[in-house]
């Protein structure tokens, strides 16, 4: 056990692999502070130059930009309002409103500090307790997937916005949405009433895109006025202490400990991933305080929630590979991939064949996860400053980073229209009044949910199996919950604002 420890840490800390983790680091933060450009879409970038790099090296190098891409989305979900990657979307609801009272490097610092302990803690959970985690996880068959997404869309739903009501209603749209294309098991058109530009369908990262960065971008140029006097897209003093604020994310160690280990929890399970683990510790956190009415409009417990619940899924995704050989997300499934290039074999006897391997992976996790703090704690200064641009300069900027992220997707021309319609749309929604985040998680987890209602009822046509499995009738007990306890919290403020 001593000697393989040794091997692992002679090998990982070797000046060849800590320069190609320090460079994934940055590559990982910078990739997913861009909107569009998705972690998936760094690390898979990642994979070509890992070839040539031993196991450990290699690994260790996509780890970096893993453990980076979780914490890059923040930077523009908190200075521009537009979440970098699909997992940082809750981190919005706080963290925005916080930069825009003047506070954009608290906001930041309370993001970073809470994905360094979010994935410190998710990496000694891996540790301690991949192999029972990951044979509960395996055991999930596709009626539990279904559930555990339609409890994920009741949460969302009920989270943001004023009413219910109105966001289950953008839930069940962008359920429909994700409908919208080729039939995945058929492959006939549907919902495509004869337009061209859908026959393909709405890609989720043009949703993405589109809904949050195009809508919000247009709700900044209202006003003329502003766009020629060049005021800033975020004002108000720019001082900001890291570590008084990594003492304040400290101060709240249940609201942390909690939504780290929901990020465990649900990055364990193969094809949740780092969007749902988001909005469920946003969710929880917000039960679980004595102000609820306070989250959205810029608190700090909303920022640690989301952040630590996002960064833990790193290790999380990770128990399910290294201990059954079950990708937990497409990042692992890339991870997995690099590891096959390398001529490992992964699966149940990874641990006891590849020891040095694992073990160097688990201690890469925390390695990662301290550069990824440094590097931030050091460049923050240089992210604050995009708050001083002007709106006339930062706006066209970010649109024209968008289209092109939203055309790097799929190099299709008609994604660019979508994403113009699809942020018009968004814009007047938001003007309506109805909440976006349920409409863009409807979108991403529609097509898991449809794949795994498809493959319960091929598997028993029976579907009562949804109520009678406990695991499932759980998750679906909860979405009921979710929704009733919300309507219950919203008569019961309507009741005491009433005269």
């Amino acid at each position: 056990m001593t000697d393989v420890l040794l091997g692992s840490v002679e090998q990982l800390f070797s000046l060849a692999t800590l320069v190609s983790m320090m460079i994934g680091v940055m590559a990982g933060v910078i990739a997913a502070a861009i909107p569009g450009f998705t972690i998936t879409m760094a690390i898979v970038l990642a994979l070509p130059v890992t070839f040539t790099m031993s196991p450990l090296q290699g690994v260790a190098t996509m780890l970096a930009v893993y453990v980076g891409g979780g914490s890059g989305g923040l930077i523009s979900a908190a200075l521009l309002g537009i979440p970098g990657t699909p997992s940082a979307v809750a981190t919005t609801f706080d963290a925005y409103p916080m930069a825009r009272k003047g506070e954009p490097g608290r906001a930041l610092a309370l993001g970073i500090w809470a994905s360094f302990f979010g994935a410190l803690i998710s990496a000694v959970v891996l540790i301690i307790a991949a192999p029972p985690l990951a044979l509960i996880a395996v055991k999930l068959g596709p009626w539990e997937y279904f559930s555990l997404i339609l409890f994920a869309v009741t949460v969302v739903a009920s989270l943001v916005g004023k009413s219910v009501l109105k966001g289950l209603m953008m839930s069940l749209l962008g359920l429909f949405i994700a409908t919208v294309g080729q039939d995945p098991m058929m492959g006939v058109p549907r919902f495509t009433f004869g337009i061209d530009v859908l026959a393909a369908g709405i890609p989720f990262l043009v949703m993405l895109i589109g809904i949050f960065a195009v809508s919000q971008l247009a709700s900044e140029v209202e006003n003329p006025t502003e766009m020629k006097q060049g005021q800033a897209l975020v004002g108000g003093k720019m001082h900001f202490q890291p570590f008084g604020v990594m003492r304040e994310v400290l101060s709240r160690p249940g609201n942390l400990l909690r939504s780290s280990m929901v990020g465990v929890v649900i990055g364990a399970v193969p094809g949740a991933g780092g969007s749902i683990a988001n909005l469920i510790a946003y969710d929880q956190a917000k039960r679980a305080s004595k102000t609820p009415e306070l989250f959205g409009t810029g608190i700090a417990d909303g920022v640690v929630a989301s952040e630590s619940g996002n960064s833990a899924t790193a290790g999380g995704g990770l128990i399910p590979m290294i201990a059954l050989g079950i990708p937990g997300s497409a990042v692992d499934a890339v991870l997995m991939a690099a590891l096959m290039v390398q001529g490992v074999s992964v699966g149940p006897r990874l641990i006891m064949d590849n020891a040095e391997l694992v073990y160097g992976m688990f201690l890469a996790m925390f390695l990662a996860a301290g550069m990824v703090l440094v590097f931030c704690l050091i460049s923050m200064r240089w992210f604050i400053r995009i708050t001083e641009i002007p709106k006339s300069i930062i706006v066209p900027v970010v649109l024209v980073c968008c289209a092109i992220g939203a055309l790097a997707l799929n190099n299709r021309i008609t994604d660019l229209y979508l994403l113009v319609g699809v942020g018009l749309v968004g814009y007047l929604l938001a003007k309506l009044d109805y909440p976006l985040a349920p409409l863009v998680l409807g979108v991403i987890l529609g097509p898991i949910a449809e794949t795994n209602l498809r493959r319960a009822l091929m598997a028993d046509e029976n579907w009562t199996l949804f109520f009678t499995r406990p695991i499932s009738a759980m998750l679906l007990l909860l979405a009921v919950l979710s929704v009733a306890l919300t309507v219950r919290r919203l008569l019961k403020k309507r009741r005491t604002v009433s005269p």
